[in-house]
């Protein structure tokens, strides 16, 4: 009986990585084909915006007809569409994502000058936003019904509801700015001074600076997120027996649920980060735009203006790759972490 039972366990886990290498396989493909998908609507989507990138790009100077049709030559955009979505399909293979009619240079190129600003603002509200989020959703499930959790409630959700552009914009004025007699205390716009003294630390403290306000208005936004659900989950958990059990044991209060309560409950909220991720870096474009940030964002903006038609592929494809990619790495996690689920 033994060796029967030994030789059933040594016969387990290589039964359970085929599901679990099924399960990895399926969620990289279904992300392989959500990306396919993003690539061929947005050159179709883009190709509908009303407005012709030539007479853009030249408007205030006077062109003649074939001047235009010249213009239009050079760019490709005289050649049927199936001809210009199999020249577009062709260059992204080869990692070539096009040339950008308003600046005539790589689309790559552009998108990677711009990732760095973007990645340090949502990265720096992220990691904000998350800690902010966790210990006011602990302190408002902890204190069910009090006066924290009320008030955290009512302003998270209050935030949340907010148009982020429109919160920008009265931060942008009111510490920008300025209002009446306070002057404004944090630059307006771009990500530095050109009058910065030479220097690793002028520098940082410079563009930190600027940062402040764009940062700011993320991190109100998003926030109430992080918020709600942990306090949601951590609800859950204070009904839990172990609790009980914990508390019997003598533990004090504090002890019971940084030790105990808080971690069971961070599942949700860890996976909701990953998820939130790409979001954030989508919806980063108005905060960008607001405050002029060099990110993404304004890169994306700029591009929609012309119609760019390069750039504004190229940055749809980042954009929405990164929301893509933040949801499959968020279901591969839950189910590491989540040992229900990794039973299944």
């Amino acid at each position: 009986m033994t060796d029967t039972r030994d030789r059933d366990d040594v016969r387990r886990p290589p039964a359970r990585a085929p599901r679990i290498l099924g399960f990895v396989a399926l969620k990289l493909g279904g992300g392989a084909l959500s990306l396919l998908l993003v690539v061929v609507l947005g050159f179709f989507l883009f190709r509908v915006l009303p407005g012709d990138p030539a007479r853009t790009m030249t408007r205030s100077a006077p062109v003649s007809a074939e001047q235009l049709a010249a213009l239009r030559h050079r760019f490709g955009l005289d050649q049927p569409l199936y001809v210009q979505f199999r020249d577009f399909l062709g260059n992204l293979v080869r990692g070539e994502l096009g040339t950008s009619y308003t600046y005539n240079r790589p689309v790559a190129e552009l998108i990677g000058e711009r990732i760095g600003p973007t990645v340090l603002l949502v990265g720096t509200a992220t990691v904000l936003a998350v800690l902010l989020g966790l210990w006011m959703g602990t302190r408002a499930a902890w204190r069910h019904g009090g006066s924290a959790d009320r008030w955290f409630t009512s302003v998270g959700l209050t935030l949340w509801s907010v148009p982020t552009f429109w919160l920008g914009l009265l931060l942008l004025m009111a510490f920008g700015v300025g209002v009446g007699p306070m002057p404004g205390l944090f630059p307006v716009a771009g990500m530095s001074s050109p009058d910065v003294p030479p220097g690793v630390l002028p520098r940082v403290l410079d563009v930190g600076h600027h940062l402040v306000l764009p940062c700011v208005t993320l991190v109100a936004v998003i926030h109430a997120q992080f918020m709600m659900v942990m306090r949601s989950s951590l609800l859950e958990e204070m009904g839990e027996e172990y609790l009980t059990t914990a508390r019997a044991k003598g533990l004090r209060e504090d002890l019971v649920r940084r030790r105990h309560a808080v971690p069971n409950a961070l599942l949700p909220t860890v996976t909701l980060i990953f998820l939130h991720l790409g979001l954030v870096v989508s919806g980063a474009i108005t905060v960008e735009t607001v405050f002029s940030w060099p990110g993404l964002g304004l890169l994306t903006y700029e591009a929609l203006r012309v119609p760019d038609l390069p750039l504004l592929q190229g940055t749809f494809i980042v954009l929405a790759g990164s929301v893509i990619v933040m949801n499959v790495l968020a279901e591969l996690l839950y189910r590491v972490l989540d040992p229900r689920v990794r039973a299944s």
